[in-house]
């Protein structure tokens, strides 16, 4: 494996990362400051969500005919341009306008996000050797849980940002990282980074094998059980009805994405050496479920909030880690080299599509039907997730021992 090549795209991915977790809590406390309703806060996040279904489908294409490098350097400077968008917000501007305002900035920054990760993931299956699968989802575990972690950092950091810095002054710290993360790969990645060695057809955009599309499916429905509680249901809930601070709902949300990211890159060792196929997929995706559905009804009991909510939430998170690790793996798998941008930027499409869906049930369920609305929300998604999963194919395509890598 080309290590070299792994950590300066690592490197840039991991900066990216941390701006980015450090927008989302940067813009959800300043507006709830403000005073926006949960629907509101859910908006302002709609157009990145759904740039992010266009920018996966169209991204991967892009990258297949013009390299992963190209589309990873745009990613990063798309998110710097974004950040100064935010930073020219006007606090005399009308609310409507505010709102258009910041949901533009955040569909340029919804582009960057995903043209990044894209372009990320899809180099590790261009770098890893062929037929080391073992060495694959060891890697991409690693890839995807170190994102994870950091993303949790991020919220954390964006609090701290913006009570040390002020909202301009965060924004600018992250623009200033981002460009020297941009400077680096710039001037160190190889040209030809994943493209394809035939041109890539417009219609092939959605000519994908059957688990792929199965997989983009399922990964739809379990992103979307994440983000109905996660984007506005329990950081409002935390904040309103427990009365947490901003402080505190930033260091339990970014805890959260900390925790998931940790046993998502432990994940091939809590398989204890097995490579994953459909069944496991399954397996983890009913697992999944009850662990959403006991929430609720342990709400419904009667039983404490404020620990019902941390405890639950740890162990959704460490369930829905595993599941993430083993979807993130079986895309790889389940393409080859040569149209790995194209498959994975579909896959992502749907990931997209799934987190736009949750966003927007977020605010509209938390207020018809609180929190509980959010969390059989979640149920539901996680469920269907499940379901899917049971077409995927039984055993691995290629078992390799995890352990040979």
């Amino acid at each position: 494996m080309n290590l070299r090549n792994y950590s300066i795209v690592t490197g840039a991915y991991w900066a990216f990362t941390l701006t980015d977790g450090a927008l989302r809590m940067l813009v959800l406390l300043h507006f709830a400051r403000l005073g926006y309703s949960p629907v509101q806060l859910a908006f302002l996040f709609l157009l990145y969500e759904f740039c992010g279904i266009v920018t996966n489908l169209l991204g991967g294409w892009l990258a297949s005919r013009l390299g992963l490098r190209i589309t990873l350097l745009a990613g990063l400077l798309l998110q710097v341009l974004a950040l100064g968008m935010l930073a020219g917000l006007n606090t005399a501007w009308s609310e409507l306008w505010s709102v258009a305002y910041v949901m533009g900035s955040q569909a340029l920054s919804g582009v960057a996000k995903d043209l990044t990760k894209m372009s990320a993931k899809s180099a590790i299956k261009v770098l890893v050797p062929a037929g080391a699968h073992g060495a694959l989802f060891k890697w991409v575990a690693v890839l995807t849980g170190s994102k994870n972690a950091l993303k949790g950092v991020g919220f954390f950091l964006g609090g701290w940002l913006l009570v040390a810095l002020g909202y301009v002054g965060a924004l600018g710290a992250m623009a200033g990282l981002l460009l020297l993360a941009w400077l680096v790969a710039w001037r160190s990645l190889p040209v030809e980074l994943g493209k394809a060695k035939a041109k890539v057809g417009f219609s092939q955009l959605f000519a994908k094998s059957r688990p792929i599309n199965i997989l983009s499916a399922a990964r739809f429905f379990l992103f979307g059980a994440r983000d109905i509680w996660f984007v506005v249901g329990v950081p409002v809930f935390l904040s309103t009805a427990l009365g947490w601070d901003g402080a505190r709902v930033g260091g339990f949300m970014a805890c959260w994405v900390i925790g998931y990211g940790i046993i998502q890159s432990g994940a091939p060792a809590l398989l204890r050496g097995r490579v994953p196929a459909g069944g496991t997929a399954t397996l983890a995706g009913f697992a999944l479920t009850g662990v959403a559905a006991a929430i609720p009804l342990l709400l419904g009991a009667g039983f404490a909030p404020g620990p019902v909510i941390v405890g639950g939430l740890a162990a959704f998170g460490a369930v829905f880690a595993l599941n993430s690790a083993i979807h993130s793996y079986l895309i790889l798998d389940y393409t080859d080299d040569d149209k790995v941008a194209l498959n994975v930027g579909f896959y992502y499409m749907a990931n997209a599509g799934g987190r736009l869906i949750g966003c927007l049930l977020s605010g509209v369920l938390y207020q018809m039907a609180g929190l509980a609305g959010c969390l059989w929300g979640t149920v539901a998604f996680a469920g269907v997730a499940a379901v899917i999963a049971l077409a995927l194919p039984r055993t691995a395509l290629h078992p390799v021992p995890v352990t040979s890598a």
